[in-house]
């Protein structure tokens, strides 16, 4: 039986890969990559000439588990993304899960991580922390996603496209207040910025003429400050937040449901206060 490796990549920088994940890429049978066009300029940067397979979101149930029959046959491969590791927001997870399934051994060969080299220059709390991720596209769960996140004490770290930018710092403005944001751009590459400022000074910039997002994005935003002991936290606060989640689009009892997740009151207690408060 062979062995999955999942390997590390640069994330912008060709320089910043490790020896031990250049070896391996050269000493593989086979390399699932996210986008084979991206990963073939990384091995003909090191002169790598090996047998490439598309393996992406869209594709991974139909090719999984030919490359794990590869893989228990004698083969060993490797699981690439784009950038950095993978398996994280992506969907290379899926790959490891069937490997683990059936018993076939998975090795990490760990890499440059976006989301870890952003918070490292955030400027922000590095000692606890939350990875968010890429927000959801549906409005009900991206609105319920927010609100959880808005809970929570540990510095968020998102993901975002530069088309998508401007909406999602409006949306953590409503959800988080004005908190400190570190704004991480084309990290490693030629072009990278890190701009440390706060969300609402954020909305302004990217509102003025001219300042348009380019580039992908690491966002880390600063955690809750420490929530009130529940003796103090009132139903009229509860009450407030599940009027937010209605006002965008959540329905009433999904918004008790969710609000009432992170704080005292229950589900039932969150509906009727707000029945009450609509007659």
């Amino acid at each position: 039986m062979g062995t999955l490796y999942v390997v590390g990549t640069p994330i912008g920088n060709m320089g910043d890969i490790t020896f031990r994940a250049v070896n391996t890429l050269r000493s593989v049978d086979l390399i699932c990559a996210e986008d084979t066009r991206v990963t073939q300029k990384l091995l003909n940067h090191y002169d790598i000439s090996k047998p490439l397979i598309s393996y992406h979101e869209h594709n991974a149930a139909a090719v999984g588990g030919s490359i794990c029959d590869r893989i228990a046959a004698g083969e060993n491969a490797a699981i690439v993304t784009d950038a950095g590791m993978p398996c994280i927001s992506d969907p290379g997870e899926q790959l490891v899960k069937l490997c683990a399934e059936r018993g076939i051994p998975v090795e990490v060969v760990p890499g440059p991580s976006a989301c870890v080299s952003a918070l490292a220059v955030s400027g922000l709390d590095t000692a606890r922390f939350a990875f968010e991720g890429f927000l959801p596209v549906e409005k009900k769960e991206r609105n319920a996603r927010l609100a959880a996140a808005s809970m929570k004490e540990e510095t968020l770290i998102f993901y975002e496209a530069p088309h998508k930018l401007e909406k999602t710092l409006a949306d953590m403005l409503e959800y988080f207040g004005d908190r400190r944001i570190s704004l991480c751009r084309e990290l490693t590459k030629l072009h990278e910025e890190v701009m440390r400022t706060t969300i609402s000074g954020s909305v302004l910039y990217f509102g003025q003429h001219g300042n348009r997002p380019r580039g992908e994005y690491v966002l880390v935003v600063e955690g809750a400050k420490e929530p009130p002991q529940e003796s103090e936290q009132t139903i009229e606060g509860a009450l407030a937040q599940v009027k937010t989640l209605a006002a965008n689009g959540m329905r009433p009892a999904d918004a008790c449901r969710e609000i009432a997740k992170v704080t005292p009151f229950s589900k039932g207690e969150l509906y009727t206060a707000f029945l009450e408060e609509k007659q």
